[in-house]
């Protein structure tokens, strides 16, 4: 038998082997296609499966890929690296199309002098906003930069991609926010951390589910790097339906963190136990600030007001209330959704921030608040816009992916990311240097602060704080329609206190490595 199988040539191989694929393509009723096109159908799968990669590299042009196109993704590798991030021979971008930004540039720009922040670093760019100073909180706490990682769970993300941020952030004076699934070695590396968590509780919770505040204390205590709390209301991936994070990136590591079961699905419910209404969310953002001395804030995605009014009338009765709200732009972000949910639940961030600014402002709260905007404003043109709406940072999520080496693969949810940024697979996260990475994360950060003042110098000012509605037009056909900011979301945002950069720099509340050589 051994001798006559060896002395089969190798294309009668080849015939048994696909003789014997089409026989059992003919037996299956699974698919269809198969079933009827023995062997050719395994074609149409197999350029199904690599279509994405061919209209990313081969068919798609610089400027049309959703969510980032190939120049926003270039621009940020570029900056990530260090490398040349301009572009020649005038913008390749249509500059008449609906919704194209416009910033208005002085005819004189903002000059500074040698002894001058940003003539010593071109980089320093700190939040105008103290958080948690108007509530007097016990630690208030000033952001050193204006641009800083969002909520991205270890346990969404790699271990190495995690720990490449906190480092990365260190370097650049930034914050790093830890998503819901609770503070990790990872998180530990230097770096400022806001800590967030949502409807599971995670690194906060009691054995029945719910919120543990002596836990919230102990949590704070161990870890002095935490500078504040961030409650999760709803997220612009699944604004209203909880966190899902599948079975199979749940490994022993993460299971002790989230205290949760290896290998299960964890579901998020959509609802908090710790509070059932807006009432009973002002008392738990108090009494969580009291306990812990830190800011307290809220994350949401926007759709309906009417709670958020609800908000506003408390805070302006009783003085109370979130420190700090962070607007999500509801067309999706890292976390893993339905197309439903990603592609129709909750307003672009755009929108949403537009509509409840203007709520605060009518209420006269905006000056008692600090502004967080996120929702693919990491680039310094959307985040001039951010400010002149009412922003005071940004968060940026898959922009800081892209900087550590994500390609935008888009299988996030699968635990097969090729990058090694958002799996599980320790194959697939040692091809992250964590030692690089993390200097890429800080370029990044770096580069854009560094551009923002540019941007922020050409139109006549010192901080980006001082953007004004009428400082930018968004085109909505030609020039003789477009209108200026304030015209387009019928409002005007409320001047931030700001006197001199030098003066933030000075700051006694300004976070990062600053902070600590001011309390050593």
């Amino acid at each position: 038998m051994l001798e006559f199988l060896g002395n089969i040539s190798w294309w009668l191989w080849i015939i048994i082997v696909l003789v014997i694929i089409a026989l059992r393509d003919i037996i299956q009723r699974k698919h269809t296609l198969s079933h009827n096109f023995p062997i050719i159908g395994h074609i149409r799968y197999l350029f199904e499966s690599i279509g994405p990669e061919i209209r990313q590299y081969f068919v798609a042009n610089n400027r049309e890929e959703l969510p980032f196109n190939r120049i926003e993704r270039g621009w940020i590798y570029a900056s990530a690296k260090k490398e040349n991030n301009y572009e020649g021979f005038g913008t390749d971008r249509d500059i008449y199309a609906h919704q194209h930004i416009f910033i208005n540039n002085a005819m004189m720009p903002y000059q500074i002098d040698k002894n001058h922040p940003n003539s010593i670093d071109k980089t320093f760019l700190p939040c105008a906003k103290v958080i948690g100073l108007y509530h007097n909180r016990k630690k208030p706490y000033r952001p050193a930069s204006v641009i800083n990682v969002s909520a991205m769970s270890f346990g969404s993300l790699s271990a190495k991609a995690v720990e490449s941020m906190n480092k990365g952030v260190q370097m650049a004076d930034a914050y790093h926010n830890t998503g819901e699934g609770g503070l990790s070695p990872y998180h530990s590396n230097g770096g400022d951390v806001v800590f967030h968590f949502g409807t599971g509780y995670f690194g906060v919770r009691s054995k029945d589910g719910g919120f543990s505040m002596e836990k919230m204390v102990k949590l704070v205590e161990d870890n002095p790097f935490i500078r504040a709390i961030e409650i999760k209301l709803s997220q612009g991936a699944k604004p209203g339906k909880g966190g899902v994070l599948p079975g199979a990136k749940i490994t022993p590591e993460i299971a002790k963190i989230r205290g949760v079961e290896v290998g299960k699905d964890v579901l998020s419910p959509p609802n908090h136990k710790a509070f059932s209404n807006v009432s009973e969310l002002v008392d738990f953002i108090e009494s969580i600030a009291e306990a812990t001395g830190l800011p307290v804030g809220i994350k949401a995605a926007i759709g309906k007001l009417d709670e958020w009014a609800e908000l506003a009338d408390i805070m302006k009765a009783t003085g109370k209330g979130p420190d700090f709200i962070t607007v999500d732009g509801g067309e999706g972000g890292t976390g893993a959704a339905p197309p439903s949910f990603a592609d129709h639940v909750s307003l672009p961030w755009v929108y949403g921030f537009g509509d409840l600014y203007k709520l605060f402002l009518k209420k006269g709260l905006t000056e008692h608040i600090v502004f967080i905007g996120s929702g693919k404003l990491g680039f310094p043109a959307k985040a001039a816009m951010a400010f002149a709406m009412g922003a005071d940072c940004i968060n940026v999520a898959r922009e800081a992916m892209m900087s550590i080496g994500c390609i935008q693969a888009q299988v996030c949810h699968t635990n097969k990311c090729p990058s090694g940024v958002a799996t599980q697979s320790k194959w697939l996260q040692n091809g992250i240097d964590t030692t690089l990475k993390s200097v890429r994360l800080a370029q990044y950060f770096k580069t854009f602060r560094k551009e923002f003042i540019e941007i922020t110098h050409a139109a006549g000012y010192e901080h980006p704080c001082q953007f004004k509605m009428k400082d930018i037009e968004v085109n909505v056909d030609d020039h003789n329609l477009s209108k200026k900011m304030n015209r387009t979301y019928n409002y005007s945002k409320t001047p931030v206190p700001f006197n001199t950069m030098q003066e933030l720099k000075d700051c006694i509340y300004l976070g990062g490595s600053k902070q600590k050589t001011k309390t050593t």
